[in-house]
């Protein structure tokens, strides 16, 4: 029986419409001066923190504590200054499956397991009245190497539940083939939902326990029984 669920966000749960992108190039602009290149960035599946990182060294700007803290704390008020300009939305099946989950006889823990930084990811789920809903997660912050969120996110589930979760005990549910690989790092289960920018065939040749074009497709019971 699956314990623990968790979820990515950007493709999986909500469309920014772009505030997300929106923010790292203005952040880039007013804070580092520099005014191309984002769009070369493949944003999908990655943390926020390589994003940062790959950016910077390709302007020749060294990535240091002091320049992380500089990006994000700028990123995160242009974030929230987007998202209320873009068009946004929760993806279809997301709230009916998360109430799905709630209402189980033994309800999992539900939480995150997302490229985004902690107030980043708050951020944005705040806007949608999501971010309760979450009882635990793990973050770029936490990590800059996504399996490595996700043995973070694992952990913190483990000690929430009090208890060592054996595999197959974890559902890792997101929108791109980083999403099931990180799964499989943790011996996860994984479900992976055609949502985001990934297509199913590309999504399939991982080989996710489960794929859908959306959670409407999905019976809560069936994946964590």
């Amino acid at each position: 029986m699956v314990r623990l669920v968790l979820f990515d966000i950007d493709g999986t749960l909500i469309r920014t419409g772009g505030a997300g992108v929106k923010a790292f190039a203005r952040t880039f602009a007013s804070e580092f001066n520099l005014v191309d290149g984002t769009e070369l960035l493949s944003f999908a599946g990655r943390t926020d923190t390589s994003l940062v990182r790959e950016f910077l060294l390709h302007h020749g700007v060294h990535p240091s504590p002091q320049n992380y803290r500089r990006f994000f704390d700028s990123y995160v008020f242009w974030l929230d200054q987007f998202l209320v300009q873009t068009r946004g939305h929760v993806i279809p099946g997301v709230r009916p499956f998360l109430n799905r989950l709630s209402t189980l006889p033994q309800p999992p823990v539900i939480g995150l397991l997302t490229g985004n930084i902690r107030l980043g990811a708050e951020i944005k789920l705040r806007h949608f009245n999501l971010w309760n809903v979450f009882q635990t997660g793990a973050f770029a912050d936490d990590h800059e190497e996504r399996d490595q969120i996700a043995v973070i996110a694992r952990q913190r589930g483990c000690r929430l539940l009090n208890q060592n979760l054996r595999g197959g005990q974890t559902l890792v549910v997101g929108d791109t083939p980083h999403d099931v690989r990180c799964g499989r790092a943790i011996d996860a289960k994984v479900l992976a939902v055609a949502t985001g920018c990934s297509t199913r065939a590309q999504l399939q040749e991982h080989q996710p326990d489960w794929l859908v074009e959306d959670l409407r497709e999905v019976n809560a019971r069936e994946v964590c029984g």
